[in-house]
């Protein structure tokens, strides 16, 4: 089956059904206007002819019409004609011989307009009127011969040029006009055809104003930025990760290799014990880093309703901590997520408080902005304010962390922000009297406490 090829552009297109669009008004249009001057001009013409007709056929009742009858321009054709369709009288532009019709008009309908169209020739305009409703009475008719507008085609050629104008001046300025309208368009393509992902710094232009097209160039810009930042954010943490595994890969094998030069001055009990907490640390680095991945790119699992003071109550329970853990969680607050990845985070904010601490932990949960908050603080050295942003980043684990935990991979806080961020809900770290107060904010289920 064939098909019609659509236009590769959407000036073409535009163009194209502005062009369309405009024909077939146009045709109507023109078609209308046809009919309507034709109609006038043939009323006009019948109107004139009745008016002779009438003039004349009191005269023929009387029997006065002189011979041959006077013409009333351009009313040329008046004729006299009886029940034998003689003609009685005439003018002389009409036939003494032939009648202009041989309609005759019945006695109940003594006026009687009429399109006299003979084998050869023009079509006549005529008009009959029936001089009395007696049997034998005479017909007076008077007629124009049909107009040139009429008789010929040059109405509909005109209106068809006219058609024919009109519509490609309706597609030329929808070409212009369109073409106009698309040129930002053209110009954020170029650019962003020079953008690669080596160089993000490029933006496209904006235009003037505030319609769709500027907002898409401000969309795409801020989308740029965006993907600017993490491309960046990406670059580093490559960066990051490839030194935070090569050093316990080095290590590694340092180990395993002092221990095949030097097999006697080397406890192998002591390089193993070494080299498997080696790998335990690669082991945890490595599965933190999926689960980031997973976070970032995976599907979230689907979520299911959830007590958080239940949960916090928990996983409280679960811990085993050098230090007791102080527990405020009014059950009932309930928020929608994934419970281990909720888990994970509050093991995450509870071992780090006990890593901290220096006598006791204290939990709390309580409803909060349309939500609810659970708070972790500790009373250890805490966190200094410059840094309460950078410890949620990859890797990064300051000093007091390293003195005491030198086996953290230094993504447990990114891991349970992401966490956070995933259900809609935020983890910071606030001001405290004394040590690191972690503050992990959800939103409530629709419907709970709050609501």
């Amino acid at each position: 089956m064939l098909t019609l090829a659509r236009p590769g552009s959407v000036r073409a297109r535009c163009t194209l059904i502005a062009a369309v669009f405009a024909m077939c008004v146009l045709v109507v249009l023109g078609a209308t206007v046809d009919l309507a001057i034709r109609w006038r001009v043939q009323s006009d013409a019948l109107r004139q002819a009745e008016r002779v007709a009438s003039q004349w056929s009191p005269v023929a009742r009387e029997g006065y019409v002189p011979n041959p009858i006077p013409a009333n321009p351009p009313v040329d054709l008046i004729q006299v004609v009886d029940a034998r369709h003689r003609v009685l009288n005439a003018s002389r532009e009409a036939s003494r011989t032939v009648p202009l019709s041989s309609l005759r008009p019945p006695p109940d309908a003594r006026f009687q307009p009429h399109v006299e169209c003979p084998p050869q020739g023009r079509c006549i305009l005529l008009h009959a009127i029936r001089l009395s409703p007696d049997t034998d009475a005479a017909v007076v008719y008077a007629g124009i011969p049909e107009p040139d507008l009429l008789a010929t085609h040059e109405l509909e050629y005109a209106v068809a040029a006219g058609t024919a104008l009109f519509t490609g001046l309706a597609a030329w300025t929808a070409w212009v006009l369109v073409g106009r309208a698309l040129r930002p368009v053209e110009a954020i393509r170029a650019r962003i055809s020079q953008i690669t992902v080596s160089d993000l710094s490029l933006r496209v232009p904006v235009p003037p104003g505030n319609d769709e097209i500027t907002r898409l160039a401000t969309t795409a810009n801020h989308t740029l930025s965006q993907l600017e930042g993490a491309v960046e954010q990406l670059r580093q943490f490559d960066s990051t990760t490839s030194h935070e595994l090569r050093n316990p890969i080095a290590g590694l094998r340092t180990q395993l290799e002092e221990a095949l030069l030097y097999p006697g001055d080397v406890d192998p009990h002591e390089t193993l014990r070494s080299a498997l907490a080696t790998a335990s640390r690669l082991e945890a680095i490595v599965n933190d880093l999926l689960l980031l991945a997973r976070l970032r790119a995976a599907d979230p699992s689907p979520p299911e309703r959830i007590d958080l003071g239940e949960l916090v109550c928990a996983e409280v329970s679960a811990q085993r901590g050098p230090f007791p853990i102080h527990v405020r969680a009014p059950r009932g607050l309930e928020i929608r997520g994934s419970r281990m990845q909720l888990i994970r985070v509050l093991d995450n904010l509870l071992t780090n408080a006990q890593r901290h601490a220096e006598s006791s932990v204290e939990v709390g949960v309580e409803p909060a902005d349309e939500g609810v908050v659970v708070t972790v603080t500790d009373d250890g050295p805490g966190i200094p304010p410059a840094h309460r942003e950078r410890v949620f980043e990859r890797f990064v684990r300051l000093d007091e962390g390293r003195r005491r935990d030198p086996g953290g991979s230094g993504l447990g806080l990114a891991i349970s922000r992401d966490i956070a961020h995933s259900h809609h809900g935020t983890l910071t770290v606030e001001d405290s009297p004394r040590g690191a107060r972690f503050v992990l904010w959800l939103p409530l289920v629709s419907g709970g406490p709050g609501h």
